[in-house]
């Protein structure tokens, strides 16, 4: 039957299972718009923001591992994007974006909002495309569904001129087909941006794992007295939590993760040491420093883990799992690797292993676990009161959202998360102001699951707007603001290494949080103590309404435990430390 383009994008995304859309519409994408008019079957969220509209499709992705689809106009409304597409890239989740350009004949003449905005977004993409021909339309959708979510996710975007969504063509409904782990021969990252410039493309040809190198990570798995897990979030998107259960289990190791890997892994089991790296525990961080074999699964060794490469897990051999051949010795070179799906390493390796014991070993870990728990003044309304307050209040059941900077490490750090796809945070870019938007879109997602945002004052301000968005879409998510009148991070740095020279950090402007959630339809508090915390999270826990809880924290409180940048891990510290320095 004869269509128009647009009517084309409505029923290519009818065709991948997509029930909702994240936008903001404008004159080039017009015509897209009044085709999704006549499609109520399809939700379309009208954020206040376009950055908003990527940041809610990330959110909507990483809660249920769908694809998150964004839709924008062209020019700024293209533009406004692309921080939510580089936020999806470095953390690889599958999103769709979809804008429009102004009529190919206007192309490259600089007319009104006209971007080269696959240009722009080269570098921060799978793949993407620009759509010229109506012909091509709906491969071209559906192509890009197909390389989000296979291989090692990530976004796709697709520009369409507008003359384009106003064409005919015929069109035929094809019915998604599901793609299993086996069709996954698409590319694992379409191509990668060489320092000249250039694409070159890195192909994974077949999904079949090797048999030589399963054999050789049980040889070495065999071989070990001291081996330590380390999982990313790699494992998450492979939706590999059960194989991984069982495949620790079975050699009986201390098990660390990243950021990105909180939930791979149940953090509350006793094995689970925390996270490694910068803010990572002391346990984690000495028992890897210690390891004789440490198995890195669906990790990418960021900076933030390693600190000193040089110096990182000197003791151990290191074996690493993992989809993308590029991530194999790119940051830490490796004495063995399982190129693959993660999930599809782990059921063959768990075939071929018998269990072991480490009893020694495990010993060793408990005890550092005891020596050098996670700790902060039990007096006083902290962040790591107020996220240890949420953990109990929501039994753990809650999906947390995150911006980035101190609040976000106490979230990683005392809250346990007991399974995949319930903590949501700007990994890799360090996304300010991706929570509010990420958790719009995971509440859109998870109905029947509280979703809780929590923001130092510096991220939510910058776009607190989206609170309009959870008040219009009558989304009962809970905004925290850990407010303590500063950028509580670099503030934390300047202290320590740059001599108390607070340049640009404080925040103490007068804002008023509270007043400005309400005017945007939000019910909210402030509050200063633990007793008013625990009153208002209970009053947010039972709103229908977004509830944001402006809570005043002390400016100088910091994250514990850290290492310097560039330090060696092992040279993990806190503040009794320094104290016992001076």
């Amino acid at each position: 039957m004869k269509v128009t383009g647009a009517e084309v994008v409505i029923q290519c995304l009818k065709e991948q299972g997509v029930d909702t859309i994240f936008g903001y519409p404008g004159g080039a994408i017009l015509n897209v718009y009044d085709a999704l008019y006549k499609h109520e079957e399809i939700h379309h969220v009208l954020t206040s923001h376009e950055q908003g509209a990527a940041h809610a499709a990330d959110g909507y992705a990483r809660a249920t591992g769908k694809v998150g689809v964004c839709f924008a106009t062209s020019g700024p409304g293209a533009t406004n994007l692309v921080t939510g597409i580089a936020t999806a890239y470095m953390d690889s989740i599958p999103v769709v974006a979809i804008t429009c350009n102004v009529n190919v004949p206007l192309l490259g003449k600089d007319s009104f909002q006209e971007i080269d905005i696959t240009g722009i977004t080269m570098p921060i993409t799978k793949h993407n495309f620009i759509v010229k021909d109506v012909k091509n339309l709906a491969t071209t959708i559906r192509r890009a569904f197909s390389i989000a979510k296979t291989g090692r996710p990530g976004p796709v975007l697709v520009d369409i001129a507008k003359d384009v969504t106003g064409a005919e063509v015929d069109y035929d409904f094809i019915p998604q087909k599901k793609t299993t782990k086996k069709d996954n021969d698409i590319l694992s990252r379409v191509h990668r941006v060489k320092s000249d410039g250039t694409k070159e493309e890195i192909k994974i040809e077949s999904t079949v794992i090797s048999n030589r190198e399963l054999e050789d990570a049980i040889k070495l798995i065999k071989a070990a007295d001291k081996p330590f897990v380390f999982v990313g979030g790699g494992a998450i998107l492979a939706d590999a939590d059960k194989e991984l259960a069982e495949f620790v289990e079975k050699i009986d190791a201390p098990v660390c993760d990243s950021l990105m890997g909180k939930g791979a892994y149940d953090g509350t089991k006793e094995n689970y040491t925390g996270m490694l790296g910068m803010h990572g525990t002391k346990a984690s961080n000495l028992g890897v420093s210690e390891c004789d074999l440490l198995i890195a699964i669906g990790v990418r060794f960021s900076d933030r883990v390693m600190g000193n490469p040089k110096k990182f897990a000197q003791n151990a051999k290191i074996l690493q799992f993992d989809i993308d051949p590029a991530e194999i010795n790119k940051n830490i070179k490796v004495d063995s690797a399982v190129i693959g799906d993660v999930k599809v390493i782990l059921q063959e390796i768990n075939k071929k292993l018998d269990t072991h014991q480490h009893n020694e070993w495990i010993k060793h870990i408990e005890e550092y676990k005891e020596k050098f728990p996670l700790s902060y003044p039990k007096v006083g309304l902290s962040g790591p009161y107020l996220v240890e307050k949420l953990y109990e209040k929501t039994k753990g059941e809650a999906i947390i959202v995150t911006e980035v900077g101190q609040h976000q490490m106490w979230a990683a750090q005392y809250y346990k998360y007991k399974k995949p796809h319930t903590f949501l945070s700007s990994g890799g870019l360090g996304t300010m102001g991706y929570g509010l938007g990420a958790s719009i879109g995971a509440q859109t997602a998870k109905k029947d699951t509280q979703v809780v945002n929590i923001a130092g004052d510096g991220c939510f301000r910058m776009n607190m707007n989206e609170i309009a968005t959870a008040s219009r879409e009558k989304l009962p998510l809970i905004q925290i603001i850990v407010n303590n009148h500063v950028l509580g991070m670099v503030r934390q740095w300047q202290t320590l290494f740059y001599e108390k020279r607070y340049s640009a950090t404080v925040l103490d402007d007068g804002v008023d949080y509270v007043a400005i959630a309400k005017a945007m339809g939000a019910e909210a508090s402030r509050v200063t103590t633990r007793e008013e915390y625990e009153k208002a999270l209970d009053e947010a826990l039972k709103s229908k309404k977004p509830y944001v809880i402006d809570c005043i924290i002390n400016s100088d409180d910091k994250v514990w435990p850290m290492v310097a940048p560039g330090a060696p891990i092992s040279e993990v510290f806190d503040e009794s430390d320094i104290k016992n320095s001076k």
